[in-house]
């Protein structure tokens, strides 16, 4: 019989085994990937010793990974054919805690005048310990590669471990686990599967599953069905991202895409490329035809999906993208974080700010590109950068505000329609700037909660009399933005219905406000009436640079909140107080000179009117609408 000894765990060991049970991971089912990856590790290392000792694989006929249950005893095993362990390792990797096997390999390797090494995760560290989450007793039994007899490790973590002989068909390791009652469910061939699946599917070597109480009366039909299921392996082992690009179909591509995402559609554009530097990674990233709503519901997940060396860590990893980039799908893998790396320490890790940095980068210039193809693109045909911007060119403006870093190249991305172009033409804002009227200075722009409102406002008819374009600002995002934007160009950005604006060259500016100067005195008394009944409504009453067809329109004041900011407040449920504007009228208007010379009740009702006409204009609300109507009702009847 094998003689066995029994060992005392150390002292630091005990006081942190509790830690790494029940604290050290969120999830349970986390022991099942600890130990595939374990045994990856195992055959990673035996095969980079056969390539200096071709006798260690020699009896090795294919490598591989098994899980094997036995419902009725309670017990999983994984089991590998990697390099294997004799007594000493077995005590010194699994004795002390956080003692990696795999740590110690990498050392030697190093000193050994830097020769290449396979990409580990760390044989039995504290991952290993991961086992005693769902176990209550854990039995390694291991014969080493190049070694003589079979080992065995044995221990319940309560009266320390057991070491000793023991017996092995094959090299490599397997690994015990007797379950606890609570945990039985990891006996399930389903729960294995969907296991498998989520956390080691891109393991380079195939894991296969196996039922060891086979029932003694099984059909002839159920025994063939079962031994083709355990033929097979439960994982893919095809990693996209770390193969070239061109040794990879289109539609691998998008099998991969939809299998990660859930989307029936095809990916409008892939990106796969490689981290290289100070942080090494690779990354298999895309963009998405369309925005479903939840992209805009806030306790919807996003982020990327994390691994170790083709192990999954987790998805929605949102530390890996700026919240603005949060329609990118896709994964990274990086060979520079521990396999036990929780969510709390991404946070704050410094490999993950520099891969989140080179994602960044890399998705603007893959929009930068789609950007410039766009040019290319034939009549009639819709470009790939159109599509994108359509679905989510208004959460990428999203950016400019928050990445300070980077919002020069964003303000290179974004894209709106304008007054001189037609509906369904967006242009950019080096197209704006190019197509400046001469003498103009300033980027014109207009808030609207429509192209529509926007195309028939009043304030932007002087702007196009003088031949300069207005972009207008019709998503929500937009107006919270253009505090952001500032200036492109050396051009500054100037809301078109805010403070006092003027346009044309010098000369024609002081010949305008020489006529407005006169026209003021002689419509004094109708602008201060005007004033005095919409007291409560208006900061101010002045004549107009910015109108040329309409009687009026109204303006914020330099510092003011907007109406369509107002709007946006409320919808957010923020308390928004009621801003004063100013109301501008255009000296020139007939019906500014007839009202002249109205008085009295007629003149209230012509002034609320006129007010009400200009709300209307901007598509806000009328503060009474009955008294509206009556009065268009009386003004047709007149008519």
């Amino acid at each position: 019989m094998p003689q066995t000894q029994k060992r005392e765990f150390k002292a630091e060991i005990a006081q942190m085994l509790d830690l790494v049970v029940n604290s050290l991971y969120s999830k349970k089912e986390i022991f099942l990937r600890e130990l595939v990856s374990n045994a990856s590790d195992a055959i990673d290392k035996a095969k980079f010793k056969a390539l200096t000792d071709a006798a260690l694989a020699a009896e090795n006929p294919e490598w591989g990974i098994e899980i094997a249950v036995d419902v009725g005893a309670g017990t999983l095993m994984v089991s590998d054919n990697g390099i294997g362990m004799d007594l000493e390792e077995l005590e010194r990797n699994l004795g002390t805690i956080a003692s990696s096997g795999t740590k110690a390999f990498r050392q030697a390797l190093k000193e050994d005048k830097g020769a290449d090494l396979p990409e580990l995760i760390g044989q039995f560290g504290v991952g290993f310990y991961a086992a005693f989450m769902v176990a209550d007793k854990v039995r390694v039994v291991s014969r080493r590669r190049g070694g003589e007899g079979a080992f065995m490790w044995e221990s319940d973590m309560t009266g320390g471990y057991t070491v000793g002989e023991s017996e092995r068909d094959g090299f490599g390791t397997s690994v015990m686990l007797h379950l606890r009652d609570a945990h039985k469910e990891f006996l399930d061939e389903w729960r294995i599967r969907e296991l498998i699946k989520k956390y080691s599917d891109f393991i380079a070597y195939p894991v296969k599953f196996r039922r060891i109480d086979v029932p003694a009366d099984e059909k002839e039909e159920d025994r063939k069905r079962r031994e083709e299921s355990e033929s097979k392996a439960l994982n893919t082992m095809t990693a996209l991202w770390k193969r070239a690009k061109k040794d990879v179909k289109d539609e691998e591509y998008a099998e991969f895409y939809k299998h990660l995402t859930h989307d029936w559609k095809e990916p409008l554009e892939k990106i796969p490329f490689s981290g290289e530097g100070a942080v090494e990674f690779k990354a298999l990233l895309f963009l998405p035809r369309e925005a479903g709503m939840e992209m805009y519901m806030p306790q919807t997940k996003k982020g990327l999906s994390l691994y170790v060396r083709n192990v999954f860590i987790g998805d929605d990893m949102e530390m890996l993208l700026p919240d603005y980039l949060r329609f990118v799908k896709g994964v990274v893998d990086s060979a520079d974080l521990p396999l036990n790396v929780s969510r709390e320490m991404l946070q704050d890790d410094a490999v993950i700010a520099k891969i989140k940095s080179a994602v960044t980068s890399k998705i603007l210039s893959a929009l930068e590109d789609l950007k410039k193809k766009a040019a290319d693109a034939k009549e009639g045909e819709t470009p790939a950068w159109r599509t994108f911007w359509d679905s989510f060119g208004c959460i990428l403006k999203e950016g400019i505000h928050t990445d300070y870093a980077n919002a020069e190249r964003l303000k290179k991305l974004v894209m709106y329609p304008s007054a001189k172009n037609p509906d369904g033409k967006l242009i950019s804002l080096e197209e704006y700037v190019k197509d400046m009227a001469p003498g103009q200075d300033s980027i014109y722009f207009l808030c609207a909660p429509k192209i529509e409102n926007a195309r028939v406002a009043p304030q932007i008819e002087q702007a196009l009399r003088h031949k300069c374009d207005v972009l207008f600002f019709c998503d929500p995002v937009d107006e919270w933005l253009s505090e952001s934007l500032r200036e492109f160009d050396g051009k500054k950005f100037v809301d078109i219905a805010r403070g006092d604006v003027q346009f044309g060259t010098e000369t024609e500016r002081e010949a305008e406000k020489s006529a407005n100067e006169k026209s003021a005195v002689e419509l004094k008394p109708l602008m201060d009436a005007v004033k005095a009944r919409l007291e409560a409504d208006l900061a101010e009453v002045r004549l107009s640079t910015r109108l040329a067809d309409s009687p009026c329109c109204l303006v914020a004041t330099e510092n003011g909140l907007s109406p369509a900011m107002e709007r946006m407040m409320r919808a957010m449920n923020k308390s928004a107080p009621k801003e004063k504007r100013v109301l501008e009228l255009n000296a020139s208007h007939p019906l500014v000179e007839k009202m002249k010379g109205l008085s009295g009740a007629e003149l209230d009702d012509a002034v609320d009117l006129l007010y009400a006409q200009a709300l209307v204009a901007e598509g806000s609300p009328v503060p009474d609408p009955a008294r509206f109507g009556k009065l268009l009702v009386s003004l047709m009847l007149k008519g």
